[in-house]
């Protein structure tokens, strides 16, 4: 075979790949394979007929925008296509995309626009005579499907506008599902046995194609409107930043986080920074759109094929992709709860080899129905575990096992007992040793005790070794103990008893939760110091005592019962007393904090204190440190770059501080303590 032959081969073979994998996409709302795998071969194709231009044909997924809009639906023609941007995966793809234009238009002034790119479902809003005339999806560019009367049923799309809108018109956007609008839905779908939405972007597409509306009526969708498409009767304004603030004076729904950028530094500086910040977004995104702001520029600088030369899509690196599930294993954690996990084939994610991923519990698995042989989709997000989104089950073959939870724990071999109304299996063992060991690492861990220099590594050493059998032991380390130890030198042992030493005058909040009793985290503790002064006086309360304090319910008052009941956690508390460890508050609690019933969320990079410090001293005080935004937060500390949390306490009307304000506050709180 020559190599001309090859080469045709492989371009037909990439043709078939992607318009299936585009159908599946677009069409059916029910992708097998990742956004970042889509783009390499898409970006292999459009290579290979730049090099080839004698094979490039009509039909080619290169010549096209998306899918063929469904009949059903009805056809919309768009005045003005709706067409793709072209895509940056680096830095140097955008200073070479600038390199185009500046060329294209030399001695130019440029600034920019940056607006998030919304995974969610591109379409087009038609307005004549102030009225919402017709939603559309973008089809391939040129023709959609008539979806009107589900959008319609989207809360944040106008139906009219005021009369300084223009008399005809066509705004664009993105409609979407929220995160937390997904997994409702998916768990509403798993109820009544229905196939479970992968990601939001299938959602929203799968919410706004239904043949009904009253089914899109019940989806939390919402939308965010980027661009004015075309217009009658009235002069648009002169750059898109303007225009934008005028269709959010026209009543649409404008992404807050949108960004006036100077010259390319600060384009970059946008995209590193929302890159690094999109986990703190109530929706996903997969990149940032970064647009020239003048429209006469625009319009001078025109398209090239299907793309505009004025804009290009800033995108993230991978945070999804496809492989095999070899197996499911089982760690136990050290409240005795079996915790299942994938074995993957290794799979480069962003830049990151995944082979591991979380599964959550077993109800979690059969909701998702993943079987053991699975092709599955993967997705990595941010520093957290990956996940199984879900199976990719136009790949079984039949050989695929159902996963069962074991009946004997893997470490112990103790009986497997699973709870009336919970989600987990526990071993029924206390004294098994997986769970000694991981409630060691939990007690010296950054959240708990902080003992710096005692991390898994060396807890799990200690104990093979059989130095440690549970927390409390590791306060009879020795300098020689320690020195037996692979990789201890003079200084590191030292410097390990000196952070055991320190750690002794933790405060009894830090104790309670490291200790590890069942469903007590940093927040719950620092309510219990609120009302009892020692472990000795915790340890003596009754159910319905501890149940009259406020957020205290049945569950944690029995495992406050439960855990003061076993003699080997007594004996660990008087292993623990015995070495000089702090069992007391520092001063006489009093109910009546400053801060009681108040609620904080803190966002942005902080100068002066660190986030975990702060939400120590809001807890001291009685209050609560949240993480979301909501109705019942009374007060977002901002420090630089907040993101989105702080757009959403404008909305809300919450009361904003700065660090030096909060410090202020809390400053004035402790001086009425005294």
């Amino acid at each position: 075979m020559t190599e001309v032959e090859i080469i045709k081969k492989r371009v037909a073979g990439l043709r078939e790949q992607i318009n299936y994998h585009n159908h599946r996409y677009h069409v059916l709302d029910s992708p097998e394979i990742s956004d970042a795998e889509y783009d390499a071969l898409l970006v292999e194709l459009r290579k290979l007929e730049e090099a080839h231009p004698e094979l490039i044909t009509p039909d080619s997924p290169t010549q096209r925008v998306g899918a063929e809009p469904v009949s059903a639906f009805g056809i919309v023609v768009h005045p003005r296509p709706l067409l793709s941007l072209a895509n940056a995966f680096s830095d140097e793809d955008i200073d070479a995309w600038y390199k185009r234009i500046t060329g294209l238009v030399p001695g130019q002034d440029f600034d920019f626009v940056c607006e998030l790119k919304i995974d969610g479902l591109a379409v087009a809003l038609t307005y004549d005579n102030r009225s919402l005339v017709t939603g559309a999806t973008r089809g391939n560019g040129y023709q959609g499907e008539n979806i009107t009367q589900n959008l319609r049923t989207v809360k944040s799309i106008p139906l009219s506008v005021p009369s300084t809108a223009p008399a005809r018109f066509e705004v664009r956007g993105e409609a979407y599902l929220p995160r937390k609008g997904l997994v409702r839905l998916n768990e509403e779908r798993a109820a009544e046995g229905q196939p479970l939405f992968a990601n939001p972007r299938n959602a929203a597409a799968g919410s706004v194609r239904q043949l009904d509306p009253r089914i899109t009526a019940r989806r939390p969708l919402d939308i965010f409107i980027y661009a004015l498409g075309w217009s009658e009767g009235i002069q648009a304004p002169p750059t898109h930043w303007e225009t934008m603030q005028y269709l959010r004076s026209l009543g649409f729904k404008i992404n807050p986080n949108m960004t006036r950028c100077k010259n390319l530094d600060e384009v970059k500086a946008c995209c590193h920074g929302w890159a690094e910040r999109r986990e703190e977004l109530p929706y996903d995104i997969d990149g940032l759109v970064i647009k020239v702001n003048s429209i006469a520029l625009q319009e001078e600088l025109g398209f090239v094929g299907h793309d505009p030369r004025w804009a290009i899509a800033y995108k993230f690196p991978a945070v999804q992709g496809t492989t095999r599930l070899l197996d499911i294993g089982i760690n136990v954690g050290r409240t005795g709860s079996l915790n299942p996990y994938a074995i993957l084939e290794p799979v480069n994610i962003g830049g990151v080899t995944i082979e591991r991923a979380a599964l959550h519990n077993e109800d979690d698995i059969h909701r998702k129905d993943i079987r053991i042989g699975d092709w599955v989709l993967v997705q990595r997000a941010g520093e957290v575990i990956p996940e199984i989104v879900g199976p990719v089950v136009s790949r079984r073959t039949g050989g695929e096992k159902v996963f069962h939870m074991p009946a004997a724990c893997p470490v112990c071999h103790a009986e497997v007992i699973r709870g009336e109304g919970e989600a987990m299996h526990r071993c029924a063992n206390t004294a098994c040793p997986a769970q000694a060991l991981e409630s060691i690492i939990h007690f010296a861990s950054k959240g708990a005790m902080d003992i710096d220099g005692v991390g898994e590594k060396l807890c799990r050493s200690l104990f093979e070794k059989g130095l440690i059998k549970d927390s409390g032991d590791l306060y009879s380390l020795t300098h020689d103990s320690l020195l037996g130890m692979e990789r201890m030198g003079e200084k590191s042992a030292a410097n390990v008893l000196a952070s055991l030493e320190k750690s002794k005058d933790r405060p009894l909040a830090r104790l309670i939760f490291a200790v590890g009793i069942p469903n007590i985290g940093e927040e719950t503790a620092s309510i219990l110091v609120q009302h009892y002064n020692s472990i000795g006086a915790l340890s003596k309360a009754g159910r319905e005592e501890l149940m009259g304090i406020p957020s205290i319910g049945p569950k944690v008052s029995d495992g406050i019962l439960a855990f003061f009941r076993q003699p080997q956690n007594t004996d660990i508390i008087d292993k623990l007393s015995k070495a000089g460890v702090n069992m007391q508050s520092a001063e006489t609690v009093r109910r009546d904090l400053p801060f009681s019933g108040r609620e904080f969320v803190i966002t942005g990079k902080l100068a002066a204190s660190g986030r975990q410090e702060l939400e120590v001293k809001i807890r001291a005080l009685g209050g609560k440190a949240g993480s979301d935004v909501t109705k019942k937060t009374g007060y977002l500390v901002v420090g630089a770059d907040p993101g989105a949390k702080l757009a959403r306490a404008q909305a809300l009307g919450i009361k904003i501080l700065n660090e030096n304000e909060f410090l202020q506050m809390v400053k004035e709180a402790e001086d009425r303590l005294k």
